[in-house]
């Protein structure tokens, strides 16, 4: 994919197969939307090291400026702050980039029960602006869109593959990021535009501030003795680390050659709730804490709209030559080693 950019510029894109791994960002002007964010953030880091020209445009709603501190001076980086629901800032952030990584997005899938426009606005509205300004753009004409596991909603085969059907999202959250997805397929088929769509398992590591180890740190910070669990304590779900994620996230850019891509993004195995409480508890240096199980809603979710099991078949990716460095239990080590280190420095 990445030979529209680095090679000859040109309108098509030629095939890449026998690029290696060590691709070259020099100036590559790239966009990262939500760029202050968990994520955002550790590719930035990621591409500023490979020599890239990257813009960030992120309204700091979740983000944090000062995960991005230490390219603010730096000459090759420009920081925007504004929102993807303002067509002229996504307009000013887009100039001269040709590559762009759409992760701005409402993360948070419980908001939805409350706030049902937010996904609808931060996440579809959002990235059909995106997708118009590249339209319109003469050179921002790649797309990398940050997906979710939950658009596969209570998939019915475990690990999930990308061709499984049908999707029926169970949380508004989910709704939005197929509807992105489609969005993504139509422009880039409609107007010459190439795209990588990215299903996401439950990503953790360091910046991270929301998400079951950032909560349950959060709680046993309250109260060492006692921590409450959201639901029954037997979802059970894939973890990935966020080192692991940005490396998948340009691993597949790197090798794609269709039109547009999907491709699932996560560990090879599972963990259950009860096992990160354990995790974090003796990472927290906790003994004897007693643990509270609220019970949950619909079987023992942990809220409305939380798929209880999920676990992604990564194979596709594996088969390119990227597989994952850690397995669940060890992302959640280390996520939560990264996390409680952060907060001594707070």
């Amino acid at each position: 994919m990445l030979s529209i950019i680095l090679n000859d510029k040109a309108k098509y894109f030629e095939d890449y197969q026998h690029m290696g791994r060590h691709v070259s960002y020099a100036d590559v002007r790239v966009l990262v939307t939500g760029g202050a964010g968990f994520i955002g953030s550790h590719l930035v880091d990621t591409l500023m090291k490979k020599g890239g020209k990257v813009a960030v445009l992120d309204n700091l709603s979740a983000g944090s400026k000062h995960n991005i501190d230490s390219w603010i001076r730096h000459p090759n980086f420009t920081f925007i702050k504004g929102d993807c629901l303002n067509r002229q800032k996504i307009r000013n952030a887009l100039k001269n980039c040709e590559l762009i990584f759409h992760l701005a997005a409402n993360s948070e899938v419980r908001v939805g029960v409350t706030n049902t426009k937010i996904d609808f606005e931060q996440n579809i509205v959002a990235t059909y602006n995106v997708l118009e300004e590249m339209r319109e753009s003469k050179t921002a004409k790649t797309i990398l869109f940050t997906s979710t596991s939950t658009v596969y909603g209570e998939a019915k085969s475990l690990p999930t593959p990308e061709d499984y059907g049908p999707l029926e999202p169970i949380s508004l959250y989910g709704a939005s990021k197929l509807a992105c997805e489609a969005l993504v397929s139509a422009y880039c088929h409609t107007f010459e535009m190439r795209g990588a769509v990215y299903r996401f398992a439950n990503i953790v590591g360091s910046r991270s501030r929301h998400g079951v180890i950032w909560d349950f740190i959060h709680k046993l910070e309250k109260n060492p003795n006692r921590l409450e669990i959201l639901g029954d304590g037997t979802q059970t779900k894939s973890y990935l680390t966020v080192d692991d994620c940005v490396d998948a996230l340009l691993f597949g850019l790197e090798h794609t050659h269709e039109k547009v891509e999907i491709y699932n993004i996560g560990s090879e195995d599972q963990i259950n709730v009860t096992d990160i409480a354990e995790i974090v508890t003796e990472e927290m240096d906790h003994k004897n804490v007693e643990f509270r199980y609220t019970g949950g809603v619909n079987g023992g979710r942990g809220w409305i709209g939380d798929v209880k099991k999920m676990f992604l078949d990564v194979s596709k990716m594996k088969k390119l030559g990227w597989k994952p460095k850690h397995n669940s239990a060890e992302s959640v080590k280390i996520a939560t080693k990264q996390i409680l280190e952060e907060l001594e420095f707070e």
